[in-house]
């Protein structure tokens, strides 16, 4: 058995159980890993708090690297295994990321996780009211975490699977509309996109998705899910007639102000050209009278 520390997470120390097979993987961003886990309490029992084989799943678990919305501490402990390694890890108390959920909730059973959750959704609800946007995002992250780490546990299709998964849609178009108000469009392309894969009806992720498209210049998509919302929610017509007329008039003053930059460096450039041919013409006409004295 190997034993080593992990490099740049304190606190964490790790085991090899098994080694893996080949070399180490790379583990670029959106790279899916599934695996099976125990968490066992570091006590004389080694007491078994979670199980993902006697869990009612029975099914490995699954977090996409680099993802939002990730178990911070999962990722660094996964990606620093090979294919088939078994290994075994410590983790102390304080290991976490403040962008993820709280320190103490890998030791919270589901019910803890469930009560916790509508706390964290009302607090960023309040932080929203109050124009804190950075902080209300955490708090629906955090959130979502919870929720997918129970989701993990739950059989797919089941009542219980389906009500948990209900619970985190409303959460993630929460953090997308911070994302909005913080003009991090990319975020909400990638998780209103995400979402509408998952639920091909859902009219508040196509116009999340929308008002991002429209902020970054994506003419196409933007007006195909505006159109897609009106399709889906008729007395949403008014609205997106708004926001089509929005964009078309953000669209033409862009025509109109990129024209003019337009014109303003071809001026620029033949004031430069007309420049330069003037100082030829001098110093042509310098070289001639030059050449005429030598002459005389």
């Amino acid at each position: 058995m190997e034993e080593t520390y992990l490099l740049n997470y304190p606190g964490v120390k790790k085991k090899i159980l098994a080694g893996g097979k080949g070399p180490m993987p790379h583990f670029p961003p959106g790279t899916k890993l599934v695996f099976h886990f125990q968490t066992l309490l570091d006590n004389f029992e080694r007491t078994v708090i979670d199980d993902s084989r006697k869990a009612k799943a029975k099914v490995p678990m699954e977090i996409f690297v680099g993802k939002m919305f990730k178990m911070e501490v999962w990722e660094t402990l996964l990606t620093s295994m090979r294919i088939g390694e078994v290994s075994e890890f410590w983790c102390d108390a304080v290991v976490g990321d403040p962008f993820s959920y709280k320190r103490e909730s890998w030791i919270m059973d589901k019910d803890e996780k469930m009560k916790e959750v509508p706390s964290l959704h009302l607090q960023g609800n309040a932080l929203v009211r109050q124009g804190h946007f950075r902080e209300a995002a955490k708090k629906y992250q955090e959130a979502v975490v919870l929720l997918r780490i129970v989701l993990s546990k739950e059989m797919p299709g089941d009542e219980d699977y389906i009500a948990v998964d209900r619970l985190i849609t409303p959460l993630v178009l929460n953090y997308c509309q911070c994302m909005l108000e913080l003009e991090e469009y990319y975020e909400v392309l990638e998780h209103t996109s995400d979402l509408i894969h998952k639920h091909k009806d859902c009219v508040k992720a196509y116009y999340k998705r929308a008002k991002a498209h429209a902020a970054v210049w994506n003419e196409k998509e933007a007006k195909r899910d505006f159109n897609m919302v009106a399709h889906l929610d008729i007395t949403l017509a008014p609205l997106v007639h708004k926001e089509l007329r929005f964009l078309a008039d953000r669209l033409k003053e862009k025509y109109w102000e990129e024209k003019e930059k337009y014109w303003n460096c071809l001026e620029q450039e033949e004031k430069e050209g007309k420049k330069e041919e003037e100082e030829k013409e001098d110093e042509e006409g310098k070289k001639e009278k030059d050449g005429e004295r030598g002459v005389l």
